[in-house]
């Protein structure tokens, strides 16, 4: 009689709370394909998992064309895009002109300045 197991591990991996569709760039491979997201290894036996091999994660970036990670602590520059990009939850980015000056000069964008 031969019994066969098989041991291994297996990482189970989510996006963090605050970072969800935000796309950065890879520092590996130059691509804008990295995500931030969070990793738990885990003991497997008959591919059922068993045993946590972290209590709290890892928290990464990872690239979903050359599968490289990067701690998220390493990149202030991702850090600062959570929650809309200014850091603070709820707060909306300022908009300093462009598109919508017009608006507020009551539909001339180019009022008072001259080009010459």
């Amino acid at each position: 009689m031969c019994l066969i197991f098989t041991c291994g591990e297996h990482t189970f991996r989510k996006e963090v709370e605050g970072f969800e569709g935000i796309v950065c760039r890879c520092y590996n491979c130059g691509n804008y394909a990295g995500s931030v997201l969070k990793s738990n290894p885990w003991f497997t036996f008959c591919f059922i998992p068993i045993v946590p091999l972290s209590i709290h994660g890892y928290e990464d970036i990872t690239c979903r064309i050359c599968n490289f990670q990067q701690p998220l602590a390493h990149r202030p520059d991702v850090i600062a895009l959570k929650h809309g990009g200014n850091g603070q939850p709820g707060v909306p980015l300022q908009d300093h002109g462009g598109a919508h000056q017009g608006a507020a000069t009551g539909g001339k964008p180019n009022q008072g300045m001259t080009y010459g």
